[in-house]
Formats: structure tokens, sequence, C-alpha cells
């Protein structure tokens, strides 16, 4: 791997894990359409714990808080209010995608890169967000979140597992569709996310060092600049995202992904760009 193809990809993990279009598939299409190769899933991971770390940062006032109540509701039954719920849809919510991540692996690092898939992706995910935009009743805050929604936004993420869906692009969905209101969605898509995918970062690190496999090969130094990059660029999107579904629908996203898409499976066809 090249200096430049690491710096770009930490951009593009940075800009994109947040935003409903899938990091994992633009990581990938931005790999094979200007650097001719795969940086791999691996390499998506660990930079992935670049943007999570731009989470903790955010978000540690919100998580310190659900710790604190999730450990005080175990000692005291008094002290089990919402906090202490959300700390557990959260750990309940993971695990779909730990499971299904560790059960999978092999096929998530191989045949599910594939170009054609991932285009397939972007198009037939980008209509469910569309769908769940238009047709969910968003009346639901964050405080009337349920053991039911948990799950099944828990349910929603694991599909992300395949480069194109969108980790963030499934749980809003998913929310959207059980009736919450766009912030609370976006919020807890947020939280649902840290376990997840700083677990799955730290049990790719492994997968860095082995420079057997296809594709570009990072070294370490360049494992760490572009995690970093992801970390800075990540930190500013979360801020962006946040101020815009507050104003906005997501149909910007919606349209994105489509022509992307449309886009990727032409280049394939054409025969501009491999498909694996």
């Amino acid at each position: 791997m090249s200096w430049l193809e690491a710096i770009v990809l930490g951009l593009v993990q940075g800009l994109t894990e947040f935003l409903p279009i899938s990091s994992s598939g633009h990581l990938r299409i931005v790999a094979e359409v200007f650097f001719a190769n795969d940086a791999g899933s691996a390499f998506t991971a660990v930079t992935q714990l670049g943007t999570e770390a731009a989470v903790l940062i955010y978000f540690w006032p919100d998580i310190w808080r659900l710790i604190k109540a999730w450990f005080a509701g175990l000692r005291d039954r008094n002290a089990r209010g919402l906090d202490y719920r959300l700390a557990w849809y959260v750990i309940i919510g993971t695990l779909p995608i730990s499971i299904l991540g560790v059960l999978f692996k092999h096929a998530i690092e191989g045949p599910a890169r594939n170009l054609w898939l991932i285009g397939t992706s972007l198009i037939v995910f980008g209509v469910v967000l569309g769908l769940a935009e238009r047709y969910g009743r968003q009346r639901r805050p964050v405080e009337d979140l349920t053991l039911r929604d948990g799950v099944l936004m828990g349910l929603a993420q694991a599909l992300a597992l395949l480069p194109g869906v969108s980790r963030s692009g499934g749980t809003v969905s998913a929310g959207l569709f059980l009736g919450l209101q766009r912030p609370a969605a976006v919020r807890f898509s947020f939280l649902l996310a840290i376990p997840a995918v700083t677990a799955a970062g730290l049990f790719s690190l492994p997968d860095i060092a082995d420079t057997s496999g296809p594709g570009a090969q990072p070294t370490p130094a360049q494992m760490v600049v572009a995690t970093v990059v992801a970390f800075v660029v990540g930190y500013a999107s979360i801020a962006w995202l946040l101020r815009y579904v507050e104003q906005h629908t997501v149909y910007l996203f919606v349209w994105y992904r489509v022509i992307l898409g449309l886009l990727v499976l032409l280049a394939v066809s054409g025969g501009m760009i491999a498909a694996v």
C-alpha cells in the first residue's frame, strides 16, 4: 500500500463511517477505482477504531452516564431507570453482529467484497432507507426505546457485515420503521455501534500483520496514520450529521446510494473495474 492510498482511505473511512452510505463499501470501491486493489476487510475494521474513538470522545458524557447507571442498576433495583435500560439495549443489540461476524468471518472477508454485491446492496438498502423515511411515523423520542427496538435495530446492524449495506443505514432504517424520531434513531445507532465496531477492530489487528493475503498490504505506520486520519475526519462528521438530521430528511443519502450503486454496476459490467 502506498502512503497516498493509506491517507485517502483513512479520509474515506472518516467521511463515510457515520453516514448511511456504507464506509466498507466506499473503501472497497475507492481502492478498486483509484488504486486497482482491495485494501481488505482488516484495514476497514482497524481504521474503524479511529472513528469509534471519535464516537467515544464525542458521546463520552452519555456513555459514562450509561455505564454508571448499568452498574447502579445491577446493585439496586430501584436505580433501574432509562439509562440502565438503554445500556442493556446496547449490550443485547450488539449480540447479533458479534455472533454472525465470527460465524461468517471468511465469507465477509472474501465473497462478500464482490462489487456486484456491493453495488446491488447500495441500491437496495438505499431504497429501504427511503421507504423508512417516507413511511416511518417518527413520533417516538429516545425515552420510548424498548427491548424490542434494541433487538430489531441490532439485527439490522448485523446486515452491515455485508459491504454496501451500511451499519448506520441499517440501524437508522430500522429505527424509523419502528416509529423513532430521526435524531433518536441516529443517536442510538451511534451508541449501538461502539462495542461491536471496537471489538471488530481489535479482533482484526492480527490480520493486518498477515502479508500473505491478496490486495494491498499496509505497513504498521501506514495503518496508524490512516486510523488517525479517520479519527479526525470522523469526529467532525459526527457533529455535522447530528445537526443535519435534526433539520433534514435522509433522502440526500438515498439518492446518493442509488446513483453510486448504479455507477458501480455499470463500471463492473463494462469491464472498467474488476468485481473481485
